[in-house]
């Protein structure tokens, strides 16, 4: 794998170089949002979970028995011909057929609501399990629908990614135990993809679409382009402390690479061509048991300004603008930025950045151009230089990995991709609001670009769909941990990993 590091020998403090630097010049980023997880103002929270899954399986699961119907159709086991049966309770004992519909999965260490509310309590109570799932055999794997519920048993099942809330379609019998014994199984796959610059126009020409490689020949080295085109960086993870922290040094140099202070001449012309950042959440650490405001004595009633530690969002506040007068920046919030806990989460307030919010839109404006920070929900779904992109904050993937007794975490976010939903999870373990009429998750159009923060470490792959669909999947790992970014080729989709080290 090809990094940054070998430009900077290992290195981002450099001594003056004596070569005479020309005027450069950031490209202009092509940036539209979309909306497609905002949630309304006066939002009511009323109504019941249960839509959220009746919609989800409304909508994809007319693709998931158009999948299984072109694999299924005629299929003969035993002498018998396979048939569709339209509810989990028309299943009969002994009859070949095939039927779709929501997985459930009954783990021993999954938190319930019902527990919480036989043992009166008027808040759940906190997740202390990393993981869901216990010794093999331990969790039952059920499918439901709007007619009932059936268990899900066969060897098969252990070769696929399967948490609750995933709609699939499963092809067997019934056996005298009332379950359901599978021997083959579908899921609705990639939704079509939209043509790049589907929702604007470029500015210059446009780029093919990008083919798949090998691992090794998806890296690209920066120094080797003569005509570099426009990248995308992403961070996350950043954590900015109200305490000091380990890595300030490579907080500045972050900023000062994103800036082109940093490395010689050449290096800083190549880094020029970044035309936005994306920061993909957990940009304030949590308060630290060292932290003096929390340590005091806390107020029984009302705000208690004392256990405010107001300097993780001001050091965060002065990064941004230092950025903003040359490099547009897109915001995501985290699990521990100030916004809604709840899925989806809501742009973080510019009230909390009196400096950056210069920057920002003008709020109740009739033109709808973004401002060049761009605080938006989490997930994120818009268009950057033309390629349709989605991207989290990490909860959704962190939130699978309970389920599932596995590292691959690619493999869990193509599977996501499989299933037509990015947040499968929501509201079962993944906490979100009651959606009624509509189901946000659903993945009605194939992103080229899926990007999840916060993760333990870098990855990156290209999965393919029926209909030559192509995403680019990579997993952004926390600032805070690694002191990695990621860039993004905006011509290629190829990634590089940087690696900032003083």
């Amino acid at each position: 794998m090809v990094t940054l590091d070998d430009i900077a020998d290992k290195s981002l403090l450099q001594k003056p170089s004596d070569a005479a630097a020309g005027p450069l010049e950031r490209p202009e980023s092509n940036y539209q949002p979309l909306d497609s997880f905002a949630l309304p103002k006066d939002r009511p929270y009323q109504q019941q979970f249960a839509d959220i899954y009746f919609l989800r399986l409304t909508k994809i699961k007319p693709a998931v028995e158009e999948v299984a119907s072109a694999a299924w159709e005629d299929t003969v086991l035993g002498g018998e011909t396979a048939t569709k049966v339209d509810r989990v309770l028309d299943v009969r004992q002994g009859q070949l057929c095939w039927v779709a519909g929501t997985v459930y999965m009954d783990m021993p260490l999954k938190p319930s609501v019902l527990e919480d509310v036989s043992k009166d309590r008027w808040i759940s109570a906190p997740t202390t399990t990393d993981h869901y799932y216990t010794e093999p055999g331990g969790e039952s794997i059920m499918l439901e629908d709007d007619s009932g519920r059936v268990r899900l048993v066969g060897n098969v099942l252990k070769d696929y990614f399967l948490v609750t809330g995933c709609i699939i379609a499963v092809m067997g019998t019934e056996n005298v135990n009332g379950e359901f014994e599978v021997i083959d199984l579908k899921f609705a796959d990639l939704p079509p993809q939209p043509d790049r610059w589907s929702l604007s126009k470029p500015s210059k020409g446009t780029a093919k679409k990008p083919q798949a490689k090998d691992e090794d020949a998806e890296m690209t080295d920066l120094p080797s382009r003569t005509q570099p085109s426009k990248k995308i960086a992403i961070v996350s993870g950043l954590e900015f402390s109200g305490t000091d922290t380990s890595y300030a040094m490579e907080l500045n140099l972050l900023l000062e690479f994103l800036l082109g202070e940093a490395l010689d001449p050449a290096a800083q012309s190549e880094l020029s061509h970044i035309s936005r950042l994306i920061i993909a959440g957990n940009s304030i650490a949590k308060p630290s048991e060292h932290d003096p405001a929390t340590t005091k004595a806390l107020k029984k009633y009302g705000y208690d300004s004392s256990s405010y530690n107001p300097l993780p969002s001001q050091l965060l506040d002065t990064f941004l603008a230092s950025l903003l007068p040359t490099l547009p920046i897109t915001l995501l919030p985290g699990t521990q930025d100030p916004a809604n806990v709840s899925y989806p989460q809501q742009p973080i307030h510019p009230a909390m950045f009196p400096n950056a919010r210069t920057y920002t839109s003008v709020p109740a404006s009739a033109s709808s151009e973004p401002g060049w920070l761009d605080s938006v929900t989490n997930p994120w779904e818009g268009e950057v230089e033309g390629w349709r992109v989605l991207g989290t904050g990490g909860q959704n993937l962190d939130d699978i990995c309970k389920y599932v007794d596995s590292d691959d975490r690619l493999g869990m976010m193509e599977a996501m991709c499989r299933w037509r939903c990015s947040a499968p999870t929501a509201p079962d373990t993944l906490w979100s609001y009651p959606f009624q009429d509509d189901e946000p998750f659903v993945m009605k159009e194939c992103p080229h670009l899926y990007f999840v923060g916060c993760q333990p470490e870098f990855g990156t792959k290209i999965i393919e769909g029926p209909q030559g669909q192509m995403v680019r999947l990579v997993l952004v790992p926390s600032f805070a941990a690694t002191k990695e970014i990621v860039l993004i080729d905006t011509e290629t989709l190829d990634v590089s990993k940087v690696k900032i080290t003083a």
